[in-house]
């Protein structure tokens, strides 16, 4: 379970419609035709749905499971009493490919300490995304920047950087906490994220209904971290200059690169313009594609009010 930032407040919180506005492939409802286990085709092992051991889908539906490309490489260490076929940690090494990996601690590895890999942990030293990101971006040199897409349209960009990939820990809070204390997390910065109600049908005892499961936090994570690449930072320069519409300015930011500009209304507020610019369009909405499905089967089963993880308190 990862723990957010306390601090925050809760959003997505709506359980009569958790998944409403998310972009995830409707043919997770293709899944309920899947009456029987299969053999998996690397490891002969029966499995339903996907292998946990091989972290690919059954060869019946791997037709209809979306494959999700992400901005940077996520790993996740598991603690080795977490069940590999519940972990949600799977749906992620399933679903990205290309970009999660699967440790069971203590086997992972020797991360470097030069800022190329962060940690999401909510240690005291903790910052949220969007602070990493302003950080980072002030501790990059300027380049030339070509982009043709419109700043609205744009996706987290990493190419200058030197953050290149993301830690989660796929445990229960009190094992995290034995994880985190292990010397090769020493040192790594340390990003929280924003409180959001977690849709997870198991109970972690003890812990409020905000600690997310893996597969949830990653997605939140993504989704701060596509927003925190494109929002207009507040202590760069901002250069407004009217138009040749009396009603509109137009805002360029270095941040957007040179070149780059938008027009606003006059009477727009700061705020109103960052929106502008960080929307985020459901581009890692499927990483929640068998996170969706499971949870339906378990709405079909049983009554939500009914299920002890709901039942946990905010605080």
């Amino acid at each position: 379970m990862i723990s957010p930032n306390e601090d925050k407040p809760v959003i997505n919180h709506d359980d009569t419609q958790p998944f409403e506005g998310l972009k995830i492939s409707d043919k997770w409802k293709l899944l309920e035709n899947l009456d029987n286990r299969t053999t998996c085709v690397q490891c002969n092992k029966s499995r339903k749905y996907f292998c946990y051991t091989c972290n690919i889908p059954v060869e019946e539906i791997k037709e209809y499971v979306p494959k999700v490309e992400l901005p940077i490489d996520i790993d996740i260490i598991k603690h080795p009493k977490e069940i590999d076929g519940k972990s949600t940690a799977v749906h992620g090494a399933v679903l990205a490919p290309d970009h999660i990996t699967i440790y069971t601690y203590p086997c992972m590895p020797d991360y470097p300490k030069n800022g190329e890999v962060i940690l999401i942990y909510p240690a005291k030293t903790s910052v949220s995304v969007g602070e990493f990101i302003r950080n980072l971006s002030k501790n990059q040199k300027p380049t030339d920047h070509t982009d043709t897409e419109p700043a609205s349209k744009r996706k987290f960009d990493n190419s200058r950087g030197s953050f290149k990939k993301a830690v989660f820990i796929d445990a229960t809070w009190t094992q995290s906490k034995r994880i985190y204390k292990d010397p090769r997390f020493k040192n790594l910065p340390c990003v929280v994220l924003e409180s959001r109600i977690t849709q997870f049908w198991r109970s972690d005892k003890n812990t409020p209904r905000w600690f997310l499961s893996t597969i949830e936090a990653v997605h939140q994570f993504l989704i701060e971290l596509h927003k925190a690449g494109l929002t207009v930072d507040k202590t760069t320069s901002i250069v407004t200059e009217k138009s040749t519409d009396n009603n509109r300015l137009q805002v360029s930011s270095n941040e957007m690169g040179a070149g780059s500009e938008e027009l606003i209304d006059e009477n727009d507020t700061e705020n109103e313009i960052a929106d502008e610019i960080i929307e985020y369009n459901g581009e890692y909405d499927n990483l929640l594609f068998f996170f969706r499905f499971m949870h339906h089967k378990i709405h079909t089963l049983y009554e939500h009010d009914d299920l002890l993880s709901y039942k946990r308190p905010l605080s």
